[in-house]
């Protein structure tokens, strides 16, 4: 991308995002997450209504009586971005490009999170990691983000979400938010890598996809290549059962992604692009909060 293209589409993309985190996301992204990142403070005697969760039993046991932890909120909390840069991001058939809208998305979140003070960080991801920015604060650093998430040339293709999530848990010491950004479009062989993720940290997953990765329309006898693998055959779109073996392919890795983020105690949201991603954000946060 040429330089000059390069700085209007930052620009623009910082203008849309700054505003939205400004005027719809304000508060909903620090309220869906300021449980997340507490410190201990101090014990006292329990009150009624308090979580039992929070009974410090060596306490009592020396008291005599109930007592529960305290925690007290961080002023800051760490925001890593896992940005999925594989070669089906490439793909736009309804709506935009889904790299287009993962680099809108992770903008949004990157400044609704520096209104809050909190630092953030990038892991971009193929079947390999391609770039880690460590956790920093600031608008220039946000900038940056931005310029690498928009021009960022990935060396790899494929994808391999559960090394991303074992670099994140080898890397990110301290406990943070983090969300997983990607199609999913890829073997479902990372439950151990995200359930270890999820423990340590606050795991988010956002799912963008194209209406065109749930169906195929009928328009006779199509060629096709794979962006990952650089494959190339032909689909016969025209034949209906080709037609619902594809859509039927897409309910399974749905249900399949569905039922295994739900076993990790991670949140899912899915985007289609040529929906409102604002929409859906605000309703995770909601959900959240």
């Amino acid at each position: 991308m040429e330089p000059n293209e390069l700085l209007k589409k930052i620009r623009k993309i910082e203008i849309k995002s700054r505003g939205l985190s400004q005027n719809i996301f304000a508060g909903e992204y620090h309220t869906a997450f300021k449980g997340r990142g507490v410190i201990f403070s101090e014990v006292r005697e329990y009150q009624f209504g308090d979580d039992i969760r929070d009974i410090d039993w060596n306490v009592t046991a020396r008291q005599g009586k109930p007592f529960v932890k305290v925690y007290e909120e961080e002023r800051e909390l760490t925001l890593m971005l896992l940005i999925d840069v594989s070669g089906s991001g490439d793909f736009g058939a309804v709506g935009v490009e889904k790299k287009e809208m993962m680099a809108e998305i992770a903008a949004t979140l990157a400044f609704s999170s520096i209104q809050n003070n909190d630092k953030v960080g990038v892991i971009f991801f193929t079947d390999k990691v391609e770039k880690f920015i460590p956790p920093k604060k600031g608008r220039k650093h946000i900038l940056h983000i931005i310029r690498e998430i928009i021009d960022f040339h990935p060396d790899h293709t494929g994808t391999d979400i559960g090394r991303a999530l074992e670099y994140l848990t080898r890397v990110q010491k301290k406990r943070c938010t983090t969300f997983l950004i990607s199609d999913f479009i890829a073997p479902a062989d990372y439950q151990d890598p995200m359930l270890m993720a999820s423990r340590k940290h606050d795991l988010v997953a956002i799912q963008v996809y194209d209406k065109r990765d749930t169906e195929l329309p009928d328009v006779g006898l199509v060629r096709v290549r794979d962006s990952e693998t650089g494959d190339v055959g032909w689909i016969d779109t025209s034949s209906v059962s080709v037609r619902k073996q594809y859509a039927r392919a897409w309910y399974e890795q749905s249900q399949q992604l569905n039922s295994l983020t739900a076993r990790c105690g991670v949140d899912l949201a899915a985007i289609s692009t040529d929906e409102d991603y604002v929409r859906h954000l605000l309703g995770l946060f909601r959900r959240r909060g």
